[in-house]
């Protein structure tokens, strides 16, 4: 796992420009040139079968007329002629291609059959393409610039990747002119072979990388790009700005919930639980990307701001409010620590207007101050340029008070000419400086949204939440009756034995055909009942008179039951209705109406919605949404980002609702949407929730098949749950009891731990004193893996009352899809007690399970333990055809 497969890309040893020319202001030209003038220090070719030399370099008729190896091919031809030049990459051993030239997706005649044979032949020769039809890359640390654009990068440690080569010449030169620097700049283009997920999982190992942005249109491999972004987000700040805001795919939704949720609020719920940060502009970008990179981190959402004129503090506060920050009072000890050290004039509360004559020593005092204040979790310190204003003194000040905390602290230096030197001085120590108030509040909002968003990236729930297990056999064998009947829709009391499968509480619900047979069902119910149209055509059965509630005798229910038939042959000719349904009014006068549902996302699949409930659910709009599988943490996260979230809480006359009960819906939901791929989309509005409990009165389910492409259990859902049923349990011949399970985030300090604790020679001969893993960053990233692409598993005892590690297996998926590359460590202690056969049989099984074919690795020589346990499992030792002092280990599935 040393070298990365995209190792040829960011870091060839020599590249080609198939394509390069001398004619001036083409893009073989411009390439070729920023490729000369970089100062990349790799063998340089040009190829171009109609010149014999190129801007004073020997040109070759074709790659493969070149006699040294090649890495990277950067191809610049028309694109009939690209799959040819792909295979004579592949022919040559290259490795990788940028593909600038475009007509490739544009719909023109052969295109996409043109695509497609470009990316037969790079697979089949194992060449990785980035693009076509992009701008290419910049590496500036490395001296390369293989692109076209007229502007460079400067050195940075900031990582671009876009999916638009106009937007990030534009970014470049925007960049330049404000003195950002870039680690590496990419542009996927097309996204036809290397994408987000491909590039953000080589970042993570990149250590000239500190920080990540995206200019992001859309995703190609949702899975993948979740993990990577997740995987990522763990080690390095990632902040997103995503194309595209309007909500897709509303009028085909057959709920409430599918109609209500749009594509760009489940890809906000994406990033929430990715740990990524999301921002509206470019410029908002990389001031954010500038704050995270910083020392500080934000924990909180409480903003005290420092202010020497009372107008641009009042419009701080202002702005805090409308981003959903928090300005707090200070406290009483606060207050009484800054009285003799301010002006008698200063505001005595937050905002602290210090007032025009502020010394450099009184915005010391009042930022020390405020940082040490327990409601406080950052601070602001604004400036503007007044009559008796030392700016650089200013600066200086906050600079060496800041240094003292760990709490973030953002300046804003209002003003041009005079605050200029000052502003330099906050740059250079790392502090954040913006020139108006609202960006800055903006910062720390993206800085407070990134801590909250850290904290769901920890969270790992399980696909099932219940001691108590749904019966997910009958609620298959219900879906599966209904596809058969060819039918998509669930009647009112399908969908309510679907809820009652995975134990959700529902209204008791019988379907009458008759007048009489209403009446007598209403009878056996007894009165008040509710009676409702039960139609699959009827969507909203309020909006066309399908509903009556609280009717009370024999005679309301025959009369209810006419008006019914009637209102929906008005308002909805032509609906199939199928009967009435009648149920008993649900009596809770303490009761909240809620909302909760399943909405299936064309991208990331299922996403659960929470919000207000009733017939004007779609007016109110108060709804989040968040991605399965959920837990507490989370569940408590959707309710809390609602309205109505508010009122369930004591008012008025009310108790509180049952938090542990609707908690516990939710969770419920959540095993829904895990373990029945086939739903579509679910409501259960109203769901009435009081202080005794809740009840589900009224739910819709649409179902369909699973696309044929999903791949294993949990393949329609875009973050993989915690795979419980890999978890084993093992004991020794003396009695000492192991435990065999997959990896946690949580186990990112134990692992830390049993690294530390290996012998140098441990170590040396699973190469760890050669590569990153002794890097904290490197090692929280292990513990971040998504179950699918990669697995981990450790074998820990309990000591102490906390797991300690004995040892770990893993392996990650080959890019080929068909093959995976393992690694195995065992803690000294423990060798020779068959715990590295153990983990090594556990995680071939499930590699097997996975549909992989080959599990391989490389083992040194000198590891004589290693190879004759390799041997007993069945693998094949060959020579390694890169270094002599390997063996290349391989076992077939």
């Amino acid at each position: 796992m040393e070298k990365h497969y995209l190792t040829p890309l960011f870091s060839p040893r020599s590249v080609a420009v198939i394509g390069a020319t001398e004619r001036e202001g083409s893009a073989g030209r411009l390439v070729f040139e920023n490729l000369l003038a970089s100062g990349y220090s790799g063998e340089r070719y040009a190829v171009n079968p109609n010149h014999r030399t190129i801007l004073g370099f020997p040109a070759f008729a074709s790659v493969g007329d070149i006699e040294k190896p090649v890495d990277l091919a950067v191809i610049i031809t028309p694109a009939r002629t690209v799959p040819g030049i792909v295979e004579q990459c592949g022919r040559k051993g290259v490795r990788a291609a940028i593909i600038i030239s475009a007509g490739f997706t544009d719909g023109g005649p052969g295109s996409a059959s043109l695509l497609r044979s470009v990316l037969a032949s790079a697979r089949a020769r194992r060449v990785r393409i980035l693009g076509p039809n992009c701008l290419g890359l910049m590496r500036p640390v490395a001296g390369i610039n293989f692109t076209y654009s007229l502007v460079g990068a400067k050195p940075g440690s900031i990582a671009l990747i876009s999916q638009s080569a106009a937007l990030t010449n534009a970014v470049l030169d925007w960049a330049h002119a404000n003195d950002i620097g870039f680690s590496n700049a990419i542009t996927l283009g097309d996204g036809a072979d290397i994408n987000f997920g491909d590039v953000l999982d080589y970042l993570v190992w990149d250590s000239e990388t500190e920080s990540i942005v995206l200019y992001m249109e859309g995703v190609y491999v949702p899975r993948q790009f979740v993990s990577a972004l997740r995987a990522a987000a763990r080690v390095k700040p990632v902040v997103v700005v995503k194309a595209g805001r309007d909500p897709a795919g509303a009028k085909a939704a057959l709920t409430h919930s599918g109609a209500m949720v749009g594509a760009d609020e489940v890809f906000d719920s994406v990033l929430r639980r990715a740990g990524a940060v999301r921002v509206k502009t470019a410029t908002q970008l990389f001031s954010v990307a500038r704050c995270l990179t910083s020392r500080y981190r934000s924990t909180g959402k409480r903003l005290a701001i420092v202010t020497n004129g009372g107008g641009p503090g009042i419009i701080a506060a202002d702005w805090a409010a409308d981003v959903r920050l928090e300005v707090p009072e200070l406290s009483a000890e606060t207050i009484v620590r800054l009285e003799p050290l301010l002006s008698p004039k200063w505001s005595r509360g937050n905002p602290v207007d210090l007032c025009g004559q502020a010394t450099p020593e009184q915005y010391g005092n009042a930022i020390a101050a405020c940082m040490e204040d327990r409601n406080v979790d950052g601070v602001l310190v604004i400036l503007t340029p007044q009559a008796t204003t030392h700016s650089e003194e200013v600066a200086r000040t906050a600079i060496e008070v800041a240094a003292k905390y760990s709490k973030p602290l953002l300046a804003c230096w209002m003003g041009e000419a005079r605050v200029v030197s000052s502003r330099q001085l906050l740059t250079q120590a790392k502090i954040p400086v913006f020139r108006t108030p609202e960006p800055a509040v903006d910062a720390f909002a993206e800085m407070a949204a990134h801590a909250e968003n850290q904290r769901m990236l920890l969270q790992v729930p399980h696909a099932i939440s219940h001691g108590t297990a749904p019966d997910s056999a009958g609620a298959r064998l219900l879906i599966e009756s209904i596809l058969a009947e060819k039918r998509r829709v669930l009647n009112e009391m399908e969908s309510k034995a679907l809820l009652a499968a995975f134990h959700i509480p529902v209204a008791n619900t019988v379907v009458a055909h008759s007048v009489s047979e209403a009446i007598m069902i209403a009878e056996q119910i007894g009165f008040p009942v509710a009676m409702k149209v039960n139609s699959p055509q009827v969507i909203h059965k309020s909006d066309v008179g399908g509903v009556r509630l609280n009717v009370n005798s024999a005679q309301e229910v025959r009369a209810a039951y006419n008006e019914i038939l009637a209102a929906v042959a008005k308002h909805q000719p032509g609906a199939a209705i199928e009967g009435i349904s009648i149920q008993p009014m649900t009596r809770k006068p303490h009761g909240r109406e809620l909302m909760v549902g399943i909405t299936t996302d064309a991208v990331f699949g299922p996403v659960i919605t929470f919000g207000a409930g009733g017939i004007a659910v779609e007016v109110m709009g108060d709804r989040a949404v968040a991605l399965p599988p959920l837990n507490q943490f989370i569940v408590q996260d959707l309710i809390g980002r609602t309205r109505v979230a508010r009122t369930l809480g004591a008012f008025r006359y009310m108790p509180p609702v049952n938090m542990e009960v609707l908690e516990s819906l939710l969770l419920r939901v959540s095993e829904m949407a895990s373990e029945l791929p086939w739903i579509r989309e679910l409501d259960i509005n109203p769901l009435i929730v009081d202080e005794d409990g809740a009840v589900a009165v009224d739910a819709r389910v649409v179902v369909d098949h699973p696309p044929l492409s999903l791949a294993g259990r949990y393949g329609h859902m875009a973050i993989h749950p915690y795979p419980t049923d890999l978890v084993r349990e093992w004991t020794l011949s003396d009695g000492t009891a192991i435990t065999l399970r997959p990896i946690r985030p949580e186990d990112a300090e134990m692992h830390q731990e049993f690294i530390r604790n290996l012998s140098d020679e441990s170590k040396y001969f699973r190469f760890i004193s050669t590569m990153h893993e002794l890097s904290q960053k490197a090692l929280v990233r292990y513990t971040q893996i998504d179950y699918d692409r990669e697995m981990a598993l450790l074998a820990v005892v309990r000591e102490g009352g906390r797991d300690v590690e004995l040892g770990v297996s893993r392996y990650v998926i080959n890019p080929d899809g068909e093959s995976c590359e393992f690694a195995l460590v065992v803690a000294d202690a423990w060798h020779g007690r068959g715990v590295g056969s153990r983990l090594m049989r556990a995680l071939m099984d499930v590699a097997r399970g996975k549909g992989l074919k080959t599990i391989e690795g490389d083992v040194l020589n000198t590891n004589h333990t290693m190879l004759k346990l390799m041997t007993a499992l069945g693998f094949a030792l060959n020579n390694s055809e890169d270094d002599p002092s390997m063996k290349r280990v391989v076992k077939a599935l």
